[in-house]
């Protein structure tokens, strides 16, 4: 019997310490997924929210928690920059911008969401290191609450900030059909936030959401409801590629065409249900065509969603294209024109979202 000795290559001790170092950084990174989900849920930011510095034993009476927990956990966010910690007073305090990302819900910054989305997505990893080892997928419908909610917390913000100011006025006379009133199908809706979010903004228009997820659509209908626009808004069950209806002004897609296992098929049946001059509008996570241009602090978040989260959804489906998060407008352009687009562009983008246009 043989071994195969693994080469010797030359190590810098500095590189090293450096990465260890850096390593160290990740993993108090990857802790505080968690304590940032804990101020949430727990009220510690939004005690702190008014920028009054206050001690442990004060954050703990004010959100009625353990002073214990309360200690550490100000410690924790002293150290990583999200509170300011005063050593002659012993007091933490929230600076506004912090305030600003983690308790505004208007704000275009507020990320809770997005920290809640990534808890989840992390405590899940155990069953795809499972699924990797086979190559089989897990659908969405799989994953724990925070992965459903923290999701759509997440987007919510996005299409609050851009999307009846900036991404519908960047189609094609897709707003003056809007006004006039229009037939609209959003496609893979979840809970429904761009769903109720159009039909408020344009009263004249009927709207058709759809989502595979059964406990989505239910927690859609309910929030319609509470919206006021029950009456415009109808949620169906129906995966992407058997949505019902037809003439169809706009169809969207927020977020979700990487996530199909057949997204050419799902295309394919917008272009059957959608009018001769109607519009697909589909937003995708921001990601250039190449790998080398996704190497950022974006680009890495979305990789590791696109491992635990997006492609193992889309293994789960039938065909199990598995685009990924950062499939790239190239990537999505070849899936419209396949399925018989004719015109394609990108339209807009954020430093987190591409929208494009594909038209018949």
């Amino acid at each position: 019997m043989t071994t195969t000795e693994i080469p010797t290559r030359p190590i810098d001790p500095e590189k090293l310490m450096g990465f260890v170092f850096k390593a160290v950084d990740e993993v108090g990174a990857s802790l505080n997924t968690a304590l940032v989900v804990m101020g949430d849920a727990l009220g510690y930011y939004r005690t702190m929210a008014d920028g009054s510095p206050v001690t442990p034993s004060e954050l703990a009476e004010r959100t009625a928690t353990g002073e214990p927990y309360a200690r550490e956990w100000l410690n924790a966010q002293a150290a990583g920059g999200y509170v300011d910690y005063d050593p002659e007073t012993r007091r933490y305090t929230l600076p506004p911008e912090q305030a600003a990302a983690l308790t505004d819900e208007t704000s275009p910054a507020y990320l809770p969401g997005f920290f809640q989305i990534a808890h989840g997505t992390v405590r899940d990893a155990a069953a795809v290191l499972g699924a990797a080892r086979t190559g089989d997928g897990i659908g969405w419908h799989a994953h724990n609450g925070d992965v459903h909610v923290g999701c759509e917390r997440f987007f919510r913000t996005m299409y609050n900030a851009h999307l009846i100011g900036e991404w519908l006025p960047a189609l094609d006379g897709v707003v003056e059909k809007l006004e006039r009133g229009a037939a609209v199908a959003d496609v893979g809706c979840g809970h429904g936030a761009s769903t109720i979010l159009m039909a408020r903004s344009f009263p004249r228009s009927t709207f058709v959401g759809s989502d595979y997820h059964e406990g989505s659509i239910a927690v859609a209908r309910q929030r319609a409801e509470q919206a006021g626009v029950g009456d415009r808004v109808r949620f169906e069950v129906a995966p992407a590629s058997e949505f019902t209806g037809g003439g169809y002004d706009l169809v969207t897609m927020f977020d979700c065409l990487h996530d199909m296992g057949d997204p050419v098929g799902a295309a394919r049946h917008v272009r059957r249900t959608l009018a001769d001059d109607g519009t697909w509008m589909i937003v995708e996570p921001m990601a250039g065509d190449r790998v080398e241009d996704n190497l950022n602090p974006v680009g890495r978040a979305y990789y590791g969603f696109s491992t635990l989260l997006c492609t193992p959804a889309s293994l789960s489906q039938d065909v199990g294209l598995a685009l990924g998060t950062q499939a790239g407008p190239a990537r999505i352009r070849d899936v419209a024109s396949t399925a018989g687009f004719r015109r394609f562009r990108a339209v807009t983008g954020t430093p987190f979202n591409n929208v494009l246009e594909a038209r018949p």
